[in-house]
Formats: structure tokens, C-alpha cells, sequence
């Protein structure tokens, strides 16, 4: 596996363009208790029915809870299900999402019970995009592209993605030094051709380059690396296979506890590429993220939106350094804390392993919130900084920041503790802690933060 933990640490917010077919999924779930006396069908009865978008839509959504600042460009239709995926999708004034006369916003209704799909009924209309749509679409895109730093494009095969906008897009991009990743669709991948990823699954990637099951991946690779920089193969339950050149194969086994439903895992693992390239990321880094993510969509029903949160967390079953943190990586601290309770524990300078320190952990982790541990050093031992992160009672390792008022003011934590002669001392509440940081910054010569504790040393905790 390459080297996950640096890399995951510096992600930062991003602008992505996403390109493509915006679909409607509907999800109708229920139970099939008997079968139909009219015909030896199972009958469903309905429980409950939800919708949220699909294609197009899904890569958005993966995007924005991966940070990025997403422009959809797309089409809908004139009708009730057009009008829901525009609001569901949350996007901003500068989405460009145009309503064609006369076309169906494509609806995939998912028939599920006890978390199986049973069948999938759908509601579209193929037909390529009008002449004026696609003017308007290309005007767009020529003040868009140069704007961004990553362009998805979602190809559903519904009719949006005309070869004069594909052709137009990835020209231009390819000017702007703006890298696309294009998930694909039909068996001609010449429309695709300039992309800088081209990210097929592996039905597509055989149909696409005219070849029989029993041919090679790697000729099939042969036929298809005419079209794009980089060509990275999707193949289910056997992972992610990156061809860069025909000289350099690289192949990342799945990492997923267990299969329930692969619906969307596609959209997912666009969005983490696009994630990791617009952070320069390289192929090898992004692959094996998305990888991961991939496999914590296939858990769950459904398409599915994978978290910055939720990824650090898997990682960490693979790499515990991904707990270490420092004052350049606020914004990926930040999202792997999102929504949590937590304690922080401050260790001063020149603290080591000792039995008072893993009692503290130990207790400190039995609370409700999760705990993290702040050492007030810029370069502490490395051999104890990742004792500290293979602890599993440790949620996460801060490096010294500029300054501890600065961090707590930041993320507000629940409570905060320091380690006094191997007893932990409370401040009772963040507040408190920064209002004694502040009376430290205001002294003419500070002193240690332990001088600056009013409440009784050794404190017990609380029961």
C-alpha cells in the first residue's frame, strides 16, 4: 500500500466542475412476505420510499462532502422530478443546469427488500441535446474551465454529453492545464480522447476495446491507452487496476468489511480521484483512496456520500500515522473531527511513555467523547509520537501549533487535560483554558502552562 497518512493530511477545499448526466433515483423499500396469486411473482409490500440524485447528481454530492466547492453543468427536464434533483443537489448560483423542452429527467426507481434489490424500473427518454442546449453549455464552459482545479465528467449515456461538448471540454481543459476524469460509457472511447484519466469498469474497458473475456487486461489496456494519460479499470470485488503506459501496471486489492450494494460505488470513486488530483495527489495515492472509499460505499444500500471523517476513520485500520497532525493540515483536521465529542490531553515537551501517561489514556478513552492527544513540541521523539498513534483508545495526535489558544478556540474541544507528575489535571471547561492562555500571551514573560493552573493539582476525574 503506498503512503496514505501525509497525503490525507494536507487535503484542502477545492473547485471541481462536474460534467455530465443528472439522474433521479428513487429507492422503494419493503418486505416481500408472499407471491402474487395472479402470477408466481413476490409481492412487496412498500414501507417507505425515498429519492436523492443519481449520475451526475452523485458525483456532486460525493464532492461536496469531500470538500470541494462543486459548478454542475448538465440539463433537466420540465417537470416535477427536474425541478427536486435541482433542490436536492444544494449547489450554488453558479450551476448551470438548463431545463431542455421536451426531455424526461431520467428517474431510476430501486425495488429493495431486506436490503437486496429486487428490480430496477426506469424512466427515461435518450436523446442528444438540443443545438441551442449545447451552445449555451459551451459559452459556460469557456469561462468555467479555466476556473477550476479538477473537471468530473459523468457520461450515463443519456444523450447530454455530445461529442462537440466532449470535444470542446477536454481541449480546453487540456489548455488550462486543468486535469479531467472522465467515467465513460458505449464502446467508443475515440470522444474521450485527451482525457488525463479515463476511468471505465471492466465490462466497459473489454467492450470498449473489442476484446473477448479471455484476452489479457493488459492488451486490453494496449487498445485503450490511445485515448488518455492514464487509464484506471474499476473491477468489482477484485479492486482498482491503474495503467500508466503499457510499461507500468500498478493493482489495488479491495478494501471493504462487506458487500451489500454496489449502486453508486462508481461515483464514488470518481469523486475521491478528482479529490486527490486536485490536491496533487499522485495516480498511485488517489487510486488507493478511492480504493478505500469505494469499499465503505459497497456497505451500505444505495448511493451513498463518503465523508473525509468516515475515510480517516478506515484508514486508520491501515495506517495508523493518518492520526498525526500539525498546524499545516487544519483543514483535513477539521473534517475528521466533524460533528464529534472529544477530549484533548496537552503533553508538554520532552514527554515520554511512562505507566501515569497510559493510565490517563486508558481512562481519558473510557469517556463518551473521543480523545485527542496535543503534544507541545514541533519535533517530539518519533518513536513515541507513533507508540502514541498505535494506541486504538487515541482518535487523533496534534503536533505543537502556534499556539494552544489558537487550537482550542479552533476546534472546542469538550474538555481538556494535562498531564501534571503522571496525574491529569481538568480545566473544567475550553473556556476556561483560554481564558488562562490568554493571560499567558499578555505576560511580558511567560511561563509554563502548569504555572498558570488555578485549580488543585492532581485532580480526580470525575465519576
Amino acid at each position: 500500500m503506498v503512503n496514505l497518512s501525509k497525503a490525507f493530511s494536507y487535503f484542502k477545499p477545492f473547485k471541481a466542475l462536474v460534467l455530465g448526466d443528472f439522474l433521479f433515483d428513487t429507492y422503494t423499500t419493503g418486505k416481500v412476505k408472499r407471491i402474487s396469486p395472479e402470477a408466481p411473482v413476490p409481492v412487496m409490500e412498500v414501507m417507505s420510499q425515498t429519492s436523492r440524485p443519481g449520475g451526475a447528481g452523485n458525483v456532486v454530492l460525493n464532492l461536496q462532502s469531500l470538500g470541494a466547492e462543486v459548478t454542475a453543468v448538465g440539463r433537466l427536464g420540465e417537470d416535477p422530478e427536474g425541478v427536486r434533483l435541482r433542490h436536492s443537489l444544494g449547489l450554488a448560483d453558479t450551476n448551470v443546469l438548463l431545463v431542455e423542452p421536451n426531455y424526461k429527467t431520467p428517474v431510476k426507481n430501486r425495488l429493495i427488500s431486506d436490503s437486496q434489490q429486487l428490480l430496477r424500473i426506469d424512466f427515461e427518454t435518450i436523446s442528444p441535446t438540443l443545438e441551442g442546449i449545447e451552445m449555451r453549455v459551451i459559452q459556460e464552459l469557456a469561462h468555467l474551465i479555466p476556473t477550476m482545479q479538477v473537471i468530473a465528467i459523468s457520461d450515463y449515456g443519456k444523450g447530454f454529453l455530445t461529442e462537440r461538448i466532449l470535444r470542446y471540454t477536454l481541449d480546453t481543459a487540456r489548455k488550462a492545464k486543468v486535469p479531467t476524469v472522465v467515467d465513460p460509457k458505449g464502446i467508443e472511447f475515440n470522444k474521450y480522447r485527451g482525457a488525463y484519466i479515463l476511468k471505465p469498469n471492466l465490462g466497459e474497458a473489454y467492450a470498449a476495446a473489442r476484446c473477448l473475456p479471455s484476452v489479457s487486461l493488459d492488451e486490453v489496456a494496449s487498445h485503450l491507452l490511445q485515448y488518455t494519460d492514464c487509464l484506471l479499470i474499476t473491477r468489482s470485488e477484485a479492486g482498482i487496476t491503474i495503467f500508466e503506459g503499457l510499461q507500468k501496471r500498478s493493482d489495488f486489492p479491495v478494501r471493504s468489511k462487506e458487500v451489500k450494494d454496489v449502486t453508486g460505488a462508481g461515483d464514488t470513486v470518481l469523486a475521491v480521484i478528482c479529490l486527490g488530483v486536485a490536491n496533487g495527489l499522485d495516480i498511485q495515492q488517489s487510486a488507493e483512496l478511492a480504493n478505500i472509499a469505494a469499499g465503505l460505499s459497497i456497505e451500505r444500500v444505495g448511493c451513498v456520500q463518503i465523508t473525509l471523517s468516515e475515510l480517516a476513520e478506515r484508514l486508520l485500520t491501515v495506517d495508523s500515522g493518518t492520526k498525526i497532525f500539525n498546524e499545516s493540515h487544519s483543514y483535513a483536521l477539521h473534517q475528521v473531527l466533524r460533528k464529534k465529542l472529544y477530549t484533548l490531553l496537552v503533553l508538554e515537551k520532552g514527554q515520554t511513555m511512562t505507566n501515569g501517561l497510559f493510565r490517563t489514556i486508558r481512562k481519558l478513552s473510557h469517556r463518551e467523547s473521543a480523545l485527542i492527544i496535543y503534544i507541545q513540541d514541533t519535533h517530539p521523539d518519533d518513536e513515541f509520537t507513533h507508540l502514541l498513534a498505535s494506541l486504538h483508545e487515541v482518535n487523533c495526535i496534534i503536533l505543537q501549533t502556534e499556539s494552544l489558544q489558537n487550537l482550542c478556540s479552533t476546534i472546542h474541544p469538550h474538555a481538556v487535560y494535562r498531564l501534571q507528575e503522571d496525574c491529569p489535571v481538568l480545566f473544567q471547561s475550553a473556556a476556561n483554558l483560554l481564558e488562562l492562555l490568554a493571560m499567558q500571551e499578555k505576560r511580558e514573560d511567560p511561563t509554563s502552562l502548569g504555572d498558570l493552573i488555578m485549580a488543585p493539582p492532581k485532580q480526580s476525574f470525575p465519576s
